[in-house]
């Protein structure tokens, strides 16, 4: 199932996708159905949820229905929380500057609500900020079920779905070096601004996508291929990273965890913030960036399964 969230008359609104069409999940309901507010909503409505799309779909009246090209999408949620893993793929870390804890441990930092954006709005380069702008395609976990300290081997169970987040990094305020040569990141700064976190297009719940660690990772800036990946070549598998936040707060329906990204970076060919150009992991062949992200370049996020997150960089 894929959920969305668009806009109607200014308005935000639950979607659900069926081949070319979006069906309004409340129209579909005839308009009283609490679990259809928004997508927390139904997110917390768990399996009496899900039996309720089914009726609501089949009967969907042609005013529910609209087209999903013409469709406005927003954010397929806004969480109050998103947990963030660094360094969690092997060629990425081959490319960059590295601490001592790179690939050892998961690295964690956190973006909020206030750096999201959708589908289609744009990225703010603001140079009185930085001047190195880069972007980054991760496969993003979805929780529905709240748990802490979750196993390992439990720990899917705790997934509602999948989406795609670009981990838009400002790369001269994160990579910090001491004379002595030692590196160390600044991640508040340089991970959690405006614009940071663009979210979507949708949300595939966990049944359709499978295996998390089977996916294919690609990103394309003004077509040019310049990542790809498969989602197995994390450090940390989905299941390993939410049993490790899992560890330092209740993970809650609505949550979001993203997961790394792969190598192919504007950082891997900046040697000024020590990066060393690799190539990805070889399964295709890159196109190495000529420097960061600048006003007008498009930038489209693919994940097997999911589809294609296009955002736009544009001026502050």
């Amino acid at each position: 199932m894929k959920v969305c969230t668009y806009v109607r008359d200014g308005r935000e609104r639950l979607g659900f996708i069926s081949g070319s069409e979006l069906i309004d999940a409340r129209d579909a309901a005839g308009g009283n159905a609490p679990e259809f507010a928004d997508m927390l909503a139904f997110i917390r409505s768990g399996e009496a949820g899900r039996k309720a799309v089914e009726t609501a779909i089949a009967k969907a009246p042609a005013s529910a229905r609209v087209p999903l090209a013409s469709a406005k999408l927003a954010p397929p949620i806004r969480p109050s929380t998103m947990l963030c893993s660094g360094s969690n793929y092997t060629d990425h870390n081959k490319e960059k500057a590295n601490t001592p804890i790179s690939g050892k441990e998961p690295e964690f930092f956190v973006k909020t609500a206030d750096c999201v954006i959708g589908p289609g709005e744009h990225i703010i380069h603001d140079e009185k900020f930085t001047r190195k702008l880069d972007a980054e395609t991760e496969l993003a976990i979805v929780i529905g079920k709240p748990g802490r300290h979750i196993p390992v081997e439990r720990a899917l169970e705790h997934v509602f779905g999948y989406t795609i987040v670009n981990d838009v990094t400002a790369r001269d305020l994160q990579v910090r070096t001491n004379p002595q040569g030692f590196t160390w990141y600044e991640v508040g700064r340089g991970k959690c601004f405006e614009t940071s976190a663009p979210t979507g297009p949708w949300i595939v719940t966990a049944d359709e996508i499978g295996d998390p660690q089977n996916l294919r990772l690609r990103t394309r800036i003004n077509g040019e291929l310049r990542q790809s990946a498969s989602t197995g070549n994390m450090i940390f598998s989905c299941a390993q990273l939410i049993h490790f936040f899992s560890a330092s707060m209740t993970l809650k329906p609505g949550m979001i965890i993203i997961t790394g990204t792969p190598g192919g970076t504007a950082w891997s060919t900046d040697p000024e913030l020590g990066g060393k150009w690799v190539g990805g992991d070889g399964s295709e062949k890159l196109v190495p960036a000529r420097g960061y992200c600048k006003p007008g370049d498009v930038i489209e996020c693919e994940m097997e399964k999911i589809g294609v997150l296009r955002n736009v960089v544009a001026t502050a």
